[in-house]
């Protein structure tokens, strides 16, 4: 049986004390270049590998963080936990993830920490949780909300400029000479859906009328909904549909496709398309989807990034001032809008 190489058997082999090991180890700034070279090509020759558990403990971590996603059969969530994955190992953090399924009694006992174990940290992407339920949070777990929605500066969130993408996106269709132009993915009323904000002020800024009929919410972020809500639109506006349509998800957006399709409407040429999230299966649809791109890979790093600095803070009894970070985005032009390139 092959004995595990230990810390002192890298020491050994490097000519150096244990501590100057730990210390490379832990990427301490005062060890010189030449020194960290040295350590590290004996651990690279005995195959050391650190006891993340035996650190964590040393370093004052459960060595776990938390994510809460609502669905993670939906693309965009699944690559996010992907991301969240690769940016916490980097900073040697195992993730628990769990599934909300948008229920507010799960997202309000993750709030509370009730998970099996204690966290270092919790990244919860939240359907239900508003301002004033953060407000009156009693654990202090670090915590990073992620989503559109708005924190009122009651906890640190990390999101994209959803009014900023939204217009982008319809601003897009604008500037292709569409002019009766859709959304499905919010009621009319909801004053607050940042999507929507951003729907309504590309029509403004092109003095374009808003007709609230043709903003149409969905109960689920299911192309099924999608599906539904176009079909409704095209019956009750059966000689002057309109010429595009604005999808708060890529979900919705297919769905929208497969209802213009079946009713004998071409896509892009009679009705241009246009989701937001940019899934993989967007990208192999027939017409391929033009959406909105949030730079996850950003989001997750913010996002880790944040709970080490309120980790630091706590260790030293300070106060973390919770902000509002934006990560990129970007319009991804397909055939959904522009049609086939030849």
């Amino acid at each position: 049986m092959t004995t595990r190489p230990r810390l002192a058997d890298v020491a050994a082999r490097a000519g150096v004390s244990m501590k100057t090991v730990s210390n490379v180890i832990n990427d301490f700034q005062h060890v010189s270049p030449q020194m960290r070279a040295r350590v590290q090509a004996a651990i690279d020759e005995i195959g050391y590998r650190p006891n993340l558990s035996a650190r964590n403990l040393a370093l004052g971590r459960a060595g776990m963080i938390a994510l809460v996603v609502p669905q993670l059969d939906m693309p965009y969530f699944a690559a996010l936990a992907g991301q969240v994955l690769e940016a916490a190992a980097r900073s040697n953090w195992v993730v628990l993830i769990q599934q909300s399924g948008g229920d507010p009694t799960v997202e309000r006992q993750a709030l509370a920490g009730h998970f099996p174990q204690r966290m270092d940290g919790l990244i919860l992407s939240s359907q239900r949780i508003g301002p004033a339920e953060l407000r009156d949070r009693t654990d202090r777990t670090p915590l990073v909300m992620l989503g559109e929605r708005h924190y009122q500066g009651t906890a640190q969130h990390v999101a994209i400029d959803n009014v900023a993408a939204a217009e982008t996106a319809v601003r897009h269709l604008i500037e292709l000479g569409r002019r009766r132009i859709a959304m499905i993915g919010s009621k009319p009323t909801d004053r607050r859906h940042p999507r929507l904000r951003g729907y309504r002020q590309a029509l403004r800024a092109a003095g374009l009328p808003e007709r609230a009929d043709w903003i149409k919410p969905i109960r689920n972020n299911l192309g099924e909904e999608g599906e539904r809500q176009m079909a409704e639109l095209l019956a009750e506006n059966p000689e002057n549909p309109p010429d595009a349509v604005f999808c708060v998800t890529d979900w919705v957006a297919l769905g929208v496709i497969r209802a213009l399709q079946t009713r004998g409407l071409r896509v892009p040429e009679d009705v241009a398309v246009v989701g937001f999230d940019d899934i993989p299966y967007g990208r192999a649809a027939t017409p391929t989807l033009t959406t909105i791109s949030p730079d996850r890979s950003a989001i997750a790093r913010m996002a880790v990034a944040s709970l080490e600095e309120q980790m630091s803070a706590l260790a030293r009894g300070t106060t973390y001032e919770v902000s509002e970070e934006l990560a990129s985005f970007e319009l991804i032009v397909r055939e959904s809008t522009v049609g086939v390139s030849v």
